[in-house]
């Protein structure tokens, strides 16, 4: 992601600065040959293959997190430490890999990230254990934030300039979307042949494939610069460290519980100290790592507040709608069907939001997308213990074409901006955006899962309010459970007290499916405000120039 800006810079003759010694001007770099059908086809499946690549060995693990307990001998809250792993370092890698691969080039930068790529798959074959995966996950995570670049870098170059930042950029991030369901898909038969390691074979021969695309399929290489200095060495570190207790802190949050681990505490005070540092050593700087000036800008801070609203919204499918399932005890065999239909209607919502982008009819995606997830979120929020996924196939296929669609026009008219002030601000958004996208989906996903939490206990209270042996109806539905155990268990106090116990689990299975209902609600309600307000934005910024023409209207009469 961030070479792409600057690809596009480039493209658009934007000035950069070069440590050229001799002050004449620049020649002018002649037009880019245009790419030829085939030629541009092999880019774009090129440019899939590496988001897939990357994207399944994020996914693939999320998908089997629960499977995987048994492979590594670790608890639910010891499993949450792989992610916790791989967000670490993917939360801020991307903004350093701009500044090594603007001073040393983007051939080697393509070289160099793909090799390790193959090498972090490579040792996933060698875990035996929780700790050893950890420490793989965490070089899986630093290997893989190059791979999106590339994949961005790579579905760019098979479009001429007038078009990578509609056709491309949408192509480009409809590609992001199709890992999780197709992770969801190629699981059951994996798992069934070797659990773990199953997985990361498959991932490492993804790797392997990818590792001669990128040396038999150059990229079009901007001019280098020296734009590496010392301070900034210190900055990305305070920035990297910041970032990166913070990612710990959010996903392992929830399994630990908030005010019940004191590590938790201190992470986040760690995470504010370092990110305090680096604001301090950054301000006074003639020319920082980071212009947080300009970054907290008002412009800046609307743009970010949509991209939180998406990774909000869209995490309605990603995790909570997942969750949702593993608590009805459905395995991913059962829903394979789904994930295909959800996975189908990524790629329609994708396309047809390109088609929108080269027309003046842009803003019409935010609306559909707004319109499908509130409308698919809503028709999920009516769920029981009965719903299965045939009952779900519309409101998911509706929220995976409505995320598709939501993206593109943001990224679009960011990067527009971006260029208009120059390419040195292009770190300046890669914060923006990377903060949104990976901190702000964490902090999603772990607000979601906390409302989750508190609704259960909320509403298994009610219920077990009204579960008394003197109510008939409660005895005798007792009296049915315990029903199955009567040849084996003759007391009939022990009896009753299995019959309490399996009841009791079903009064926890309908608390959790009341509180699912109820962030999916929480969901469908932040969509609509959302859809209320860029309504009543677009219809302002109409009414503006209107308003405008009104003084010189009277001033001709």
């Amino acid at each position: 992601m961030n070479t792409v800006a600057q690809r596009i810079a480039n493209d658009n003759d934007i000035e950069r600065e070069t440590p050229a010694a001799d002050p004449a001007p620049l020649p002018v770099q002649p037009p880019p040959v245009p790419m030829s059908a085939g030629r541009a086809a092999i880019y774009m499946a090129s440019s899939l293959l590496l988001f897939l690549t990357q994207g399944l060995g994020m996914n693939l693990l999320n998908a089997n997190i629960y499977q995987l307990q048994g492979s590594l001998s670790a608890t639910t809250s010891e499993i949450g430490w792989l992610s916790a792993a791989y967000m670490a370092p993917y939360a801020s890698m991307s903004i350093a890999l701009f500044k090594i691969r603007s001073q040393f080039g983007l051939r080697r930068f393509a070289e160099l990230s793909i090799v390790c790529f193959v090498f972090a798959s490579v040792l996933n074959l060698f875990v035996s254990d929780l700790h050893s995966a950890t420490v793989v996950r965490f070089l899986s995570g630093m290997a893989a934030a190059p791979l999106s670049t590339l994949g961005f870098l790579y579905m760019l170059e098979a479009f001429p300039p007038a078009r990578k930042l509609s056709v491309g950029l949408s192509l480009a991030l409809m590609n992001t979307t199709l890992s999780a369901p197709i992770a969801r898909i190629i699981s059951p038969p994996l798992m069934d042949l070797g659990g773990w390691h199953a997985l990361y074979t498959f991932e490492m021969g993804l790797a392997l494939i990818t590792l001669p695309v990128v040396y038999l399929l150059p990229l079009t290489a901007p001019p280098r610069a020296k734009v590496i200095q010392k301070m900034d060495i210190l900055s990305y570190l305070l920035l990297a460290v910041g970032f990166g207790c913070l990612a710990v802190f959010l996903t392992l949050g929830r399994l630990y519980w908030w005010f019940e681990a004191s590590w938790l505490g201190l992470l986040l005070a760690g995470a504010i100290a370092s990110l305090a540092l680096m604001v301090t050593l950054e301000l006074p700087r003639k020319m920082p790592l980071l212009d947080l000036r300009w970054v907290f800008s008002k412009e800046n801070m609307h743009m970010a507040g949509i991209l939180l609203l998406f990774r909000v919204v869209s995490s309605e499918q990603t995790t909570t709608a997942a969750n949702f399932y593993m608590q009805l005890g459905l395995l991913n065999e059962q829903t394979q069907t789904m994930y295909a239909i959800i996975l189908m209607a990524s790629i329609a919502g994708g396309l047809v939001c390109t088609v929108l982008m080269l027309t003046r009819y842009v803003e019409t995606a935010h609306v559909l997308a707004l319109v499908l997830i509130a409308t698919g979120a809503f028709l999920d929020s009516q769920s029981t213990s009965l719903t299965r996924p045939e009952q779900m196939y519309l409101s998911q296929a509706m929220v995976a074409a409505g995320a598709a669609m939501f993206l593109p026009p943001v990224m679009s008219k960011g990067f527009a901006a971006v260029l208009a002030k120059g390419a040195p601000f292009i770190v300046n958004f890669l914060v923006i955006f990377l903060f949104t996208q990976s901190i702000g989906a964490l902090c999603a996903q772990a607000a979601l899962g906390s409302f989750v939490t508190i609704r259960e206990k909320f509403h298994s209270n009610g219920l077990v309010e009204h579960i008394l042996l003197t109510n008939p109806f409660v005895a005798q539905r007792v009296s049915q459970l315990s029903a199955s155990y009567g040849k084996v268990i003759t007391d009939k106090s022990l009896l009753n007290a299995e019959g309490l116990q399996l009841l009791g689990q079903q009064v926890t299975r309908e608390a959790n499916i009341l509180a699912y209902n109820d962030a999916f609600l929480v969901i469908s309600i932040a969509s609509a405000i959302g859809l209320v307000l860029l309504l009543g934005h677009l219809a302002w910024l109409r009414l503006i120039p209107h308003k405008a023409a009104m003084p010189v209207v009277a001033a001709r009469s």
